[in-house]
C-alpha cells in the first residue's frame, strides 16, 4: 500500500511540476529570456554535433512508437502479465496524447521578449515519446533487467531531449516538460498496478532489490550533480536578456542541457524504485498439490 501511495504522489508532483515549469519559464519574461539564451546558445559546436544528434531524431516516429510499444506488450504478454500489458499502454498513448493535446489546446506561449518565432512547443513531442517507449520496456521487463533498462532508457531519453537542442528543435523547458509528463503518467499506472501485472518469485528467493537500490541512488547522485550545475549556469546567466555574450548564452545552453539530464536522471531512479516495489512479487507458495501465488506486499 505505500509503494501505491508514493506512486500516486510522484504522479502528482511531476503534473505539479509541468505546469511549474511552463509557469515561469514559457509564461514570464525571465524565463522566456532564460530559454532563448539556450537556444541561441546551441549554435556553438551545432555543425559538429548535429552529426550525431539527426540520426538520434530521425528514429523518432509513428511506426517507432508503435514498434515500441508493441515489444513492450509483447514482453509483457509473453510473461503471462495481462494487466502488464495493458499499464504500457497506458503510459505510452497517455503520455503522447497528453503532450499534444497540452501544446495545441491548453498552453500557449505569450510574446513578452519579442522575436519568439513559432507558437508553443512545450512539452516536446520527440522526447515524450523516446520517454515514453523507455518506461514502457522498464515497466515490461523482467524484474532482474531492471536496472539495465532504466539506464539505457533514461540514457536514450536524455540523447533525444539534448538532441532536440542541437536542432533548435527545442528548448530545455520543452524537454524537462516531456520527461514529467511521461513520469506523471507512468507514476500513475504504478499506483493502480493490478494483481495481474505482479512479478511472481519461486519460493525460498527474497523480494528485495538491493541492486537497484544501489543503482538507483546512484543515479539520484548523478541528477543532483547534473541540477547543481544547472544552476551554477542559471547564475551566471541570470538575468538574461537578448544583449548576452557568447559565452552567457553558451552557458545557458549547458545549464539547459544539464537540467534535462537532471529531471531525467532523478525520474528514471524514482520510476525503477516504483515499479519493483508496487510489482513486489507474489512468492510461489508449495501447497500439497499445487502451488499457488501469494503477494508478499
Amino acid at each position: 500500500m505505500g509503494a501505491r501511495v508514493a506512486a500516486s504522489v510522484t504522479a502528482l508532483v511531476s503534473a505539479v511540476l509541468v505546469w511549474q515549469v511552463w509557469r515561469y519559464f514559457v509564461a514570464t519574461e525571465q524565463g522566456q529570456h532564460l530559454d532563448q539564451a539556450a537556444l541561441r546558445g546551441s549554435d556553438y559546436g551545432r555543425g559538429t554535433l548535429w552529426a550525431v544528434a539527426e540520426p538520434v531524431l530521425d528514429v523518432v516516429s509513428v511506426s517507432f512508437v508503435v514498434l515500441g510499444l508493441g515489444i513492450a506488450m509483447g514482453i509483457a504478454l509473453l510473461r503471462r502479465r495481462w494487466g502488464l500489458a495493458v499499464q504500457v499502454a497506458f503510459v505510452v498513448v497517455g503520455s503522447n496524447i497528453t503532450t499534444q493535446f497540452l501544446k495545441k489546446a491548453v498552453l500557449d506561449r505569450p510574446d513578452l521578449i519579442g522575436g519568439w518565432g513559432v507558437g508553443n512547443t512545450l512539452p516536446s513531442g520527440h522526447t515524450t515519446v523516446a520517454a515514453s517507449v523507455a518506461v514502457a520496456l522498464l515497466l515490461a521487463v523482467p524484474r532482474a533487467a531492471r536496472p539495465a533498462v532504466a539506464v539505457l532508457g533514461g540514457t536514450y531519453t536524455v540523447a533525444t531531449g539534448v538532441s532536440t537542442l542541437v536542432g533548435h528543435w527545442h528548448r530545455p523547458s520543452d524537454v524537462v516538460a516531456a520527461v514529467l509528463v511521461v513520469t506523471a503518467w507512468a507514476a500513475l499506472a504504478l499506483a493502480l498496478t493490478p494483481s495481474s501485472a505482479l512479478d511472481e518469485l519461486p519460493a525460498g528467493r527474497g523480494s528485495g532489490y538491493p541492486g537497484s537500490v544501489v543503482l538507483a541512488v546512484l543515479m539520484i547522485l548523478g541528477g543532483a550533480a547534473a541540477a547543481l550545475g544547472a544552476a551554477w549556469c542559471l547564475r551566471e546567466v541570470h538575468p538574461a536578456s537578448w544583449d548576452m555574450t557568447d559565452v552567457a548564452e553558451t552557458t545557458a545552453y549547458v545549464g539547459g542541457a544539464l537540467g534535462v539530464v537532471a529531471v531525467t536522471s532523478v525520474s528514471f531512479a524514482v520510476l525503477l524504485l516504483l515499479r519493483q516495489a508496487t510489482s513486489r512479487p507474489a512468492r510461489l507458495v508449495h501447497g500439497p498439490s499445487t502451488p499457488r501465488a501469494v503477494h508478499s506486499g
